[in-house]
């Protein structure tokens, strides 16, 4: 399957010679633009080593800022699970340095290593893929005119795949954050989940994974794509072109936090269900949620957006700074296609 979207993407008309010596997909080429000639970039706009640098930037991404925000990630876990004994952000960081030292707030650094880099492996590179992909499908003019479901659509398919590579160290780190005693290190989690729970331990969260995670992500991509074009647009007082990478940059950062806060904020209460599920052998998505209550699903808000916002923007920051560092084609904006403007031109006279 991957290997026939791969190809279909690099077959594609996003991919034509002209495009490619523009380095810019046919949905994002702007008419003004004048031809970038392709010895300033590593590679071809759809082609294998692009997209494989842009795993391995998604790996980078999501590993580094997942694995940088552990502590804080553990302490929202235990909110969620154990409201009535970690009943705020302070107080459970108090809690657990008294009960664990300043070593427990690291708990599950491993897991969330591993299983993060390789969610951010398909997370970014298979979005790059559906994204020319579904774009093909639809044409040039639909590309631009339904950009923000064409966003959609490529992330939610991207993290489907995401988030089956990301469960099972889901699994083992959720446990080792939440029920103290159950294990200390990866090593000793993995064999003990397998011995208790069988394969179905590292899967059991998948579903409410999914629930989580695909909204999060569609609103990560969808929501940055269009505030960077709003910001280039209004707010930005010259053309993103005449920008020097730190600026554009700069404008990456600021576009992944507003996308971080919308993205806690829609993906919260399956989050807190996810910590719950993981945290009670035997449980359900739907009795989980019974259990934690309508106020249970929203507890430790606060820390998701203050951790979502800070990591998404340091994410996609990461990951645009991959691209220009390795020269990879960063498309503009995208504007209207010409033949899209003659239509509704002719249509007004």
């Amino acid at each position: 399957m991957f290997s026939g979207l791969l190809q279909a993407a690099k077959n594609s008309p996003f991919s034509s010679p002209l495009q490619q010596a523009q380095c810019v997909p046919r949905e994002q080429k702007s008419v003004n633009m004048a031809a970038v000639p392709s010895e300033q970039y590593s590679c071809e706009f759809g082609d294998s080593k692009y997209y494989a640098l842009c795993g391995f930037g998604g790996i980078l991404s999501c590993g580094i800022t997942h694995t940088g925000i552990v502590p804080l990630d553990l302490v929202k876990c235990r909110i969620q699970v154990n409201p009535d004994k970690y009943q705020s952000l302070g107080k459970a960081f108090r809690i657990t340095i008294a009960e664990e030292g300043i070593r427990g707030l690291g708990k599950g650094w491993a897991p969330t290593l591993i299983g993060y880099s390789m969610q951010g492996l398909c997370k970014f590179g298979f979005y790059e893929v559906f994204k020319i992909f579904y774009g093909n499908l639809i044409g040039e003019e639909y590309s631009y005119t339904w950009r923000t479901s064409l966003y959609l659509a490529a992330s939610a398919s991207a993290e489907f795949f995401a988030d089956i590579a990301l469960a099972p160290m889901e699994a083992v780190k959720v446990r080792i954050q939440t029920n103290p005693g159950w294990a200390n290190t990866l090593r000793e989690g993995v064999p003990k989940l397998l011995k208790d729970e069988g394969i179905r331990g590292f899967y059991k969260g998948l579903p409410p994974l999914w629930l989580r995670q695909i909204p999060y992500t569609m609103m990560k991509f969808s929501c940055f794509e269009r505030t960077v074009e709003f910001l280039y647009h209004h707010i930005v007082p010259k053309p993103r072109d005449e920008c020097s990478k730190g600026e554009q940059l700069v404008v990456t950062f600021i576009a992944g936090y507003i996308a971080g806060v919308f993205c806690a904020i829609v993906s919260h209460p399956a989050d807190t269900v996810v910590s719950k599920l993981n945290n009670d052998v035997g449980s359900s998505p739907i009795q989980a949620a019974k259990d934690l209550g309508m106020k249970g699903l929203w507890k430790g808000l606060g820390p998701r957006i203050l951790m979502i916002g800070t990591l998404t923007a340091a994410q996609w920051f990461i990951y645009d700074s991959v691209k220009v560092v390795f020269r990879l084609p960063r498309p503009p904006p995208p504007q209207m296609p010409e033949s899209l403007k003659q239509k509704l031109a002719a249509q007004q006279q």
